[in-house]
């Protein structure tokens, strides 16, 4: 993949940082985004040590103007070509609660939704220009598999999917690659707030390299691990009440 300059969001840890890594190389840039400086720093040296020329930006994906300052500086020393929509947040009901409450709902559509559209739109009328580039969206199995503990979080991943697929149509002629992600569970540390069991988890280097080998493949949706992501996507066939009993077990609620 002949990618010379990267965008990745929540760069900071969990599968972020694990793309940040594998992707570093000689002769790219990557632009690390993410919440956390200390953490951010650590994997930009990392990635460093690899020869790779690094930038860092501590930001919420959500202030949109701070978002696009920090484009527009990366786009300026080279043409952005591939852009990682990895940040997001996990939250859900509490552990005394049936819901999440109104709040958080909506801070996580925000972030995990909202604030991904306008970060691509901050980068796309670039790459139409240049008739090149790629996205990744990182989703979750939670958007075939609507989560009852977590709402809101199943509806921005759903809207993630959605929203990807629906764009690498609209601009696949212009040579612009598209491709939604969708894990299951992997061991990070916003997944040490679910609080519950966490079937068939895979390390978030294992995740990085299947939505990379994904992307070579250029996959419309590229679902892991394997079982987990075809049952999730049948189902969505079945009889509620067998969906529901297949959920009992994998039922869970966020810590602070």
């Amino acid at each position: 993949m002949e990618f010379k300059t990267i965008v990745i969001t929540g760069a900071s840890s969990g599968i972020g940082a694990a793309l940040a890594r594998a992707l570093a190389a000689p002769g790219r840039t990557l632009a690390l985004l993410g919440r956390n400086t200390e953490r951010l720093e650590a994997v930009a040296g990392a990635c460093r040590a690899k020869c790779a020329t690094c930038s860092t930006a501590t930001l919420d994906l959500s202030d949109a103007a701070r978002l696009a300052t920090v484009l527009e500086e990366v786009e300026r020393v080279s043409s952005i070509d591939l852009v990682i929509a990895n940040a997001g947040i996990l939250a859900g009901r509490s552990a005394d609660d049936a819901v999440e409450t109104a709040g958080v709902a909506r801070q996580v559509l925000e972030t995990n939704l909202l604030a991904t559209v306008d970060l691509i739109h901050l980068v796309l009328p670039a790459m139409r220009r240049k008739g090149r580039g790629s996205i990744v969206f990182v989703a979750s199995l939670a958007s075939l598999v609507p989560l009852p503990d977590a709402p809101a979080y199943s509806a921005s991943k759903a809207g993630l999917l959605s929203y990807g697929l629906a764009l690498r149509d609209a601009v696949a002629a212009e040579g612009i690659r598209v491709v939604v992600a969708c894990p299951g569970f992997v061991a990070t540390a916003m997944a040490g707030r679910h609080l519950g069991p966490r079937p068939g988890e895979i390390s978030a280097d294992d995740a990085a390299k299947r939505i990379l080998t994904g992307l070579q493949h250029n996959k419309a949706v590229i679902g892991f691990p394997l079982v987990p992501y075809w049952l999730s996507r049948l189902s969505q066939l079945v009889p509620e009440a067998i969906r529901r009993r297949g959920m009992r077990n994998t039922r869970f609620h966020v810590g602070p």
